[in-house]
C-alpha cells in the first residue's frame, strides 16, 4: 500500500492532462530529440557527431511535447525564438569577450529581441549562451546550422506527434460550447484581455483558451443552478401533496 501512494507523486501536476498524456509526451520528445539529433548530424555527414544538436532543444522538447498548447510553444517561438537568439548570442560575442557580464547582455537582449518579434521562447536564453561560448571564432551561420535545423527538426517532429496522438498542434482554440440557458450577463474576449491586462502578471496561457475555460466553467455552472432549481421545486410539490 505504501508503494502505491509513492506512486502517487507521479501522477500529473498540470491541469487538463492525465498519465497516459505524460507518459505519451515521454515518447515524443525521445523520438523528436532522436530524430532532430539522426538528422542534424546525417546534415554535418556524421551520424554520430551528437554535438549537432544544441542542449537548448532538451528544454524545448519540454515546451512542444509536454504543453503544446503554451504560446511559447508554438512553431514560430519554437524556431524564431532559438535562431534570434543564438544569434544575439554570436553577435555579443564578436563584440566583447567572454565573461559574467557578456553572458547576462546576451541573454537579456535576447530576452528583448524574442519579446519585440513574438517569439518568446524561454529556451531562448540557453541558446544565446551557445552562441556567445561559441565565441567570436564562429560563424554567424552559426543560429542556422545547426541551432534552426535543430528546431525546424524539431518542430516537424512535434507537428507528426501531435497529429497521431490527436492533439491540436500548432494549438487552435476550439470553440467553446454555448450555456445551457439564458443568462443575466455575458462576457467576450475582450473583458478576458482586459482582466489579464489588469492583474499586472505574465501567463502563459492563450486568452482564447481562458476564455473557452470560463465558457465552460459557465455552462456547468448554469446547468447545475437548473438542476438545483429542479430539484427544489419537485421538493416544494411533494411538500404541498403532504
Amino acid at each position: 500500500m505504501s508503494g502505491f501512494r509513492r506512486l502517487l507523486h507521479f501522477r500529473p501536476i498540470l491541469p487538463g492532462t492525465t498519465l497516459r498524456d505524460r507518459l505519451l509526451a515521454c515518447l515524443g520528445a525521445f523520438a523528436g530529440i532522436g530524430l532532430t539529433a539522426f538528422a542534424s548530424g546525417f546534415a554535418a555527414a556524421d551520424t554520430t557527431h551528437l554535438l549537432w544538436i544544441v542542449p537548448p532543444m532538451g528544454a524545448s522538447a519540454v515546451l512542444l511535447f509536454a504543453v503544446p498548447s503554451s504560446p511559447m510553444a508554438q512553431p514560430w517561438p519554437a524556431i524564431g525564438g532559438n535562431v534570434v537568439s543564438a544569434l544575439v548570442g554570436v553577435a555579443v560575442a564578436h563584440v566583447m569577450p567572454l565573461s559574467a557580464v557578456s553572458a547576462g547582455i546576451a541573454v537579456a537582449v535576447a530576452i528583448g529581441v524574442m519579446s519585440l518579434l513574438r517569439c518568446l521562447h524561454p529556451p531562448g536564453g540557453a541558446a544565446a549562451l551557445v552562441g556567445l561560448f561559441a565565441g567570436a571564432s564562429s560563424s554567424y551561420l552559426l543560429p542556422l546550422l545547426p541551432v534552426g535545423l535543430n528546431a525546424a527538426v524539431l518542430v516537424g517532429c512535434a507537428w507528426l506527434y501531435h497529429r497521431a496522438s490527436g492533439h491540436s498542434y500548432p494549438h487552435v482554440v476550439p470553440k467553446s460550447a454555448p450555456a445551457a440557458g439564458p443568462l443575466p450577463w455575458r462576457f467576450d474576449r475582450e473583458d478576458v484581455e482586459a482582466a489579464l491586462e489588469d492583474l499586472g502578471e505574465p501567463f502563459d496561457i492563450d486568452p482564447g483558451d481562458v476564455e473557452r475555460l470560463l465558457r465552460d466553467v459557465e455552462r456547468r455552472a448554469v446547468a447545475r443552478a437548473r438542476q438545483k432549481g429542479g430539484a427544489t421545486k419537485a421538493a416544494a410539490v411533494a411538500s404541498s401533496a403532504r
